[in-house]
């Protein structure tokens, strides 16, 4: 990736792709998520008189793990399986060795620019959802469970600030970065005809997941530790 120029054009066209097939899924997904958990702490709050810190207890799910978690789900479960399945395809075609056979690398023509593409789509989709499912808290938090607006607004900054949101940002990068890998890394060793591509990218999606998690629990812990020292 970073011994050769990228191709652009590839790169453009897959951020292209990717965006395509996830925007209207993680906003779907990220909604009822986020009712969800803006819920259930809402209740909590309400139970001991502190409804107006909704902001604050919205900010922490939305920023710090909805949104790069819920990003990522639907770059892993929607654009790395479409990935994957593309690159298999292209295997069991022969034409991965038809580009090798030609001269052109397949790492830095098909892979990089999808990996690329990947990280960056999955670090968008991450303010989306967090714009989507604070605007969303507010809603359910002011409308349904009567917040005060101004005070959920001020509550907001309260426990989450910037290094946060670039914490969320970076987690969404590396997620993102790990979702490309796999679909890239199953469609390119893809065998035994379509059957074969579509047990790779239904192998895509359970590595792409497990690989979320164990990112999410280190990098979370290694940002709580740095931030409370």
């Amino acid at each position: 990736m970073f011994t050769r120029r990228p191709v652009v054009d590839e790169i453009v066209q897959q951020a292209w792709f990717i965006s395509s097939v996830s925007i209207m899924p993680a906003i779907m997904v990220s909604i009822p998520l986020c009712m969800i958990i803006v819920f259930q702490v809402n209740q909590l709050l309400i139970q001991i008189g502190a409804v107006d810190l909704a902001g604050a207890g919205a900010a922490v799910a939305v920023i710090r793990e909805i949104g790069p978690i819920v990003s990522v789900l639907v770059v892993a479960g929607a654009g790395a399986t479409a990935v994957c399945a593309d690159l298999g395809a292209r295997k069991i075609r022969d034409e991965i060795d038809a580009m090798e056979t030609l001269g052109i690398d397949p790492i830095h023509r098909l892979v990089v620019p999808r990996v690329i593409a990947s990280t960056f789509i999955a670090v968008a989709l991450n303010g989306m959802v967090s714009i989507v499912g604070l605007a969303g808290a507010y809603y359910f938090s002011v409308v349904l469970q009567g917040a005060t607006p101004g005070l959920f607004i001020d509550g907001l900054t309260l426990l989450v600030g910037t290094p946060d949101f670039w914490a969320s940002s970076l987690k969404a990068a590396i997620f993102g970065l790990l979702a490309g890998l796999a679909g890239c890394y199953l469609g390119l060793n893809a065998k035994g005809g379509p059957k074969g591509v579509g047990d790779a990218v239904n192998q895509t999606v359970v590595l792409a997941f497990l690989m979320l998690f164990a990112a999410n629990t280190v990098i979370t812990t290694i940002f709580l530790q740095l931030k409370g020292a």
